[in-house]
């Protein structure tokens, strides 16, 4: 039997295990990516392992979601990474220059090269047929010493394409498709894999969006075939001699199946407060639009933005709404500007700001009290845009642009009445303009990194002790977020390399006072439903809770990341063997492990935990590695230790 791309990419790259689906793998790693929001703590576990340079083909820092500078906080820390980057041996991509992946799309990715990156969008790098994984700093500081990714090996599903879009039809309307059918779950432990004759009908671009996305289904990244369209975009960036082509054998076989047929797929809207939360735009028509916002983390390319410069050309927005433009990239707005479609859009009434992460992270552009926001973003779980019980609808840039236009949710097809389909191309040729990236030296030996105040040393952890007695500081229902965990925005995301005080802004959505009781008990306990801590990679929803005093987590189901996370800090993730006893505990129980410790070094897969005088069943369902990791108290223990 033929192999599909994913295996393939995957054997190349395979250092220790099998590719047996649910066994541990270690792969190695081509690039590192890293954004500022994740970048400090992880450049802190980079320097505390005493490695000298990045030993990746290319590692790059960029600076794209703390952007205001509202305080010394922001700014000194850019000044961190920077010369930490030139210490290191990293590129280095300035404030204003770009989201992450979008500018790693453009200027770095290399068709069947593996990426690991903090930011669980990395998997935009998808468009050029990279296997780009979403994860910690702490996996990706491992990465950049040098230290092979440990994971548990994914299935593959292919998903077969069929046909082609209709006008006023694009890929943001795929993979809300993907996520109606498979919902935020459906992904977890898969790579999903697009192939078939529906696929070269889509763009480098497009490609990207539906990787990008791809993390709202819990996958663990999704790859599209090395082609014609990867080539030609790679040569519209002047990178030609970089392709390769890549694809599945003819009679490649796949784990799962499903086949969309892209001519039948119609305009589609997730409404609030899940990516999975999908209904026909149609279905919402004539909701009353306060805000919207195109581009930011997905949908901010140049052909993304170009079509909505061409339906706003000679009109103007409804004058009761903002309407917002979020560059992916200076270059995207470069290119955008050389078209003439930035005059188009400040003609229209749109707001233009610079390229960056921006109300996708909550760092500004928060809707109003009881507004309706439109965005082409990601995700939209509750409160993430920064105001409490936010109305959040994701949707394409053409649904965004007809409700510019008319005021109200519209499906964009009826724009054709009054316009010709755009049908934009990306360019055959980019203006491109590197300026704003600052490439590795050599010769290191005279650069100084700047520590700012707000720079504080990586807390110690204890290793796990024996015996624990830990109360359980809060409950939690099914698919809790990061950003439930710990909060991004304005106020937040400045205190990313202060653990003590960002710590006490966890579960500050739905429980402000769970700080001062984690604390003040010492040992604690988080109890949780199905998929805990799905959405955002930041490690610091697991550092924070361990540094407040958080040792075991205890859930019906872990997204891959988060758990992954837990571990690195010395979180106990322990699975319920019955989903049922989960009704049996209450915020305030006492849940005591007798020998934990023995039974974790031991390789005991099934814990008990006594309850007052009850006694249910847990599951521990991790590696060896993962096993001395938790025993030291976190994996930089066990690296300080010499044993990695």
């Amino acid at each position: 039997m033929g192999k599909n791309l994913a295996i393939k990419i995957l054997e190349a790259h395979l250092v220790e295990g099998e590719l047996v689906p649910g066994k541990e793998i270690a792969i190695r790693i081509d690039h590192t990516l890293l954004q500022d929001a994740t970048g400090t703590m992880a450049i802190l576990e980079f320097m505390a392992m005493g490695v000298e340079r990045a030993k990746v083909e290319l590692a790059a820092q960029y600076i794209d979601h703390n952007l205001l500078q509202t305080d010394n906080r922001n700014a000194d820390d850019h000044v961190f990474l920077m010369t930490a980057a030139q210490k290191f041996g990293i590129h280095l991509s300035k404030p204003g220059n770009g989201v992450s992946h979008q500018v790693h799309l453009e200027r770095f990715g290399v068709p069947g090269k593996v990426m690991l990156g903090a930011d669980s969008h990395t998997p935009t790098a998808a468009g050029l047929s990279m296997l780009a994984i979403g994860a910690g700093g702490m996996d990706v500081a491992m990465a950049m010493a040098g230290h092979p990714f440990h994971l548990s090996c994914p299935k593959i599903m292919g998903v077969k394409l069929i046909g082609q879009l209709q006008p006023w039809v694009s890929g943001k309307d795929v993979i809300l498709e993907m996520l109606r059918r498979h919902t935020v779950k459906g992904g977890v432990g898969k790579i999903i894999e697009y192939y078939g004759p529906g696929v070269e009908t889509l763009s480098a671009t497009d490609r990207g969006t539906i990787g990008n996305m791809g993390a709202e289904l819990g996958a663990t990244t999704s790859v599209f075939p090395s082609d014609g369209r990867t080539r030609e975009f790679l040569e519209s960036q002047g990178r030609g001699d970089c392709w390769q082509p890549f694809a599945a054998d003819a009679d490649a076989t796949y784990d799962e199946y499903d086949e969309i047929d892209l001519s039948q797929v119609v305009p589609l809207i997730a409404c609030p407060s899940s990516p999975d939360n999908v209904v026909r735009v149609k279905d919402v028509e004539g909701i009353k639009v306060d805000q919207v916002i195109v581009g930011s983390s997905v949908n901010s390319s140049f052909r993304d933005l170009m079509t909505v410069c061409r339906i706003l050309d000679g009109r103007r927005v409804a004058p009761q709404l903002s309407f917002n433009i979020n560059p992916g990239s200076r270059q995207v707005l470069e290119n955008v500007a050389d078209r003439g479609g930035l005059m188009s859009l400040l003609l229209a009434g749109a707001q233009v700001h610079q390229p960056g992460c921006l109300g996708c992270i909550g760092m500004g552009q928060a809707p109003g009290t009881n507004q309706v926001s439109l965005r082409t973003f990601p995700r939209n779980f509750p409160g993430r845009s920064g105001t409490k019980d936010d109305k959040v609808y994701l949707c394409s840039p053409e649904t965004a642009a007809a409700a510019g236009l008319f005021g109200v949710i519209t499906d964009p097809r009826k724009l054709s009445d009054m316009m010709p389909w755009p049908n934009v191309q990306n360019p055959e040729r980019y203006v491109v303009d590197d300026s704003s990236v600052i490439y590795p030296i050599e010769d290191t030996s005279g650069v100084e990194i700047v520590t700012g105040p707000n720079i504080v040393p990586f807390p110690d952890f204890e290793p796990l002790p024996e015996d624990l007695q830990a109360e359980v500081i809060i409950k939690v229902e099914d698919n809790i977020s990061t950003d439930t965990i710990m909060p991004a925005g304005n106020k937040v995301l400045p205190l990313r390399s202060n653990i003590p005080a960002i710590s006490q802004f966890v579960f500050g959505q739905i429980d402000q006072e769970f700080p001062q009781r984690a604390q003040a008990k010492g040992n604690g306990v988080v109890v949780a439903g199905e998929n805990y801590g799905q959405g955002s990679s930041r490690e610091h929803a697991a550092l924070a809770p361990r540094y407040l005093g958080i040792r075991v987590k205890l859930a019906k189901s872990f997204a891959r990341i988060h758990k992954a996370n837990l571990i690195n800090f010395g979180i106990l993730p322990l699975i319920f063997k019955d989903p049922a006893d989960y009704d049996l505990i209450v915020q305030g129980d006492v849940l005591t492990f007798n020998g934990l410790r023995r039974q974790v070094a031991e390789g005991a897969t099934e814990i008990p935990v006594r309850i007052g005088d009850r006694e249910i069943k847990t599951i521990l369902q991790v590696s060896e590695r993962e096993r001395q990791d938790l025993l030291a108290g976190g994996t930089l223990n066990h690296v300080k230790k010499g044993n990695l």
